[in-house]
């Protein structure tokens, strides 16, 4: 028997009615050969692994039943699941040299792992999202998108497209112009750029031309001070006017400090000054009494 699968589905809550399986129908074995049908249909969903799981339920609702147990677990393990997926959402960031493209799978993969857990978000918190985790080469489109669509309105591949539509033209520009390879670096520039109003800002030839000039005037005053005929002289004259005006304070001669003098210290030599005098005395006593003692013996 091969039943019409359109009638599978019903709406609202079951019926079910005490009845003899010789009092079927042939709409009633249809249904309840739904049963069999929808084991049929899980079982060739399933790999060997996951089959080896379910093999002893009998009926469609228990396999279903395992499934969902074995696959999203208890509502624990819900509840860890959530939070890890939260934190992913919040600290998502657009890396470096990463395009459009790789970012929508990366933010695409946590919002329907969020969704498979029963968290949602409206349109413009995603929206919102995104443009945060965007660099900042990246705001002065951020912003006018912000002005110019109804963010609760605009559709998460919709916003994905717009961006990949804006990456897209500023790597075909950077191609045209300067030689670059990479894109990020010429969305950098390209978004500098655009950030600067006419009226403010200077031509690139300009701001090289200024910082020319002035390198130039730093350079000549440096030479002028560097190479001055003069200098040398200056600094000879100095210090010899210097050295002159040097006094040492040991031996009152010019030239040098006291710390430097080769001479004895002044506290040195009148102690031996005073010591030569004081035997100059006594030599001149011992003298006085020896002619003292000649005239007695005479």
């Amino acid at each position: 028997m091969k039943p019409n699968l359109a009638f599978a589905i019903t709406s609202g809550e079951p019926q079910f009615l005490e009845k003899s399986r010789h009092d079927y129908t042939n709409e009633d074995k249809k249904k309840a050969n739904l049963d069999n049908v929808a084991r049929d249909i899980l079982y060739k969903t399933l790999d060997k692994n996951m089959f080896s799981k379910i093999k002893t339920c009998t009926t469609a609702k228990e396999i279903w039943e395992k499934l969902t147990q074995i696959c999203e677990g208890n509502d624990e393990t819900k509840e860890n699941k959530l939070t890890v997926a939260q934190q992913k959402y919040e600290s998502i960031k657009m890396k470096d040299g990463e395009t459009m493209a790789e970012f929508d799978e990366r933010f695409s993969a946590v919002v329907i792992e969020l969704t498979s857990l029963g968290k949602e978000y409206s349109n413009r918190e995603l929206a919102l999202k995104v443009m945060r985790a965007l660099p900042r080469e990246w705001d002065v489109k951020t912003m006018a998108m912000r002005e110019s669509k109804d963010l609760n309105k605009l559709e998460l591949h919709d916003l994905f497209a717009n961006l990949k539509a804006y990456e897209f033209e500023l790597e075909t520009r950077a191609e045209a112009g300067p030689s670059t390879s990479q894109p990020t670096k010429a969305l950098a520039v390209t978004t500098t750029i655009e950030q600067c109003s006419p009226s403010k800002s200077k031509s690139a030839e300009q701001i090289s031309n200024d910082a020319m000039s002035l390198l130039v005037k730093k350079f000549g005053k440096f030479m002028r001070k560097s190479y001055n005929p003069y200098t040398s002289y200056n600094n000879v004259y100095k210090s010899e006017k210097v050295s002159t005006d040097l006094k040492c304070y040991n031996c009152d001669r010019p030239g040098h400090f006291a710390a430097d003098c080769n001479r004895p210290k002044k506290e040195d030599r009148s102690r031996d000054d005073k010591r030569t005098d004081d035997r100059y005395k006594k030599d001149e006593k011992k003298d006085d009494r020896s002619k003292e003692r000649s005239k007695d013996r005479r």
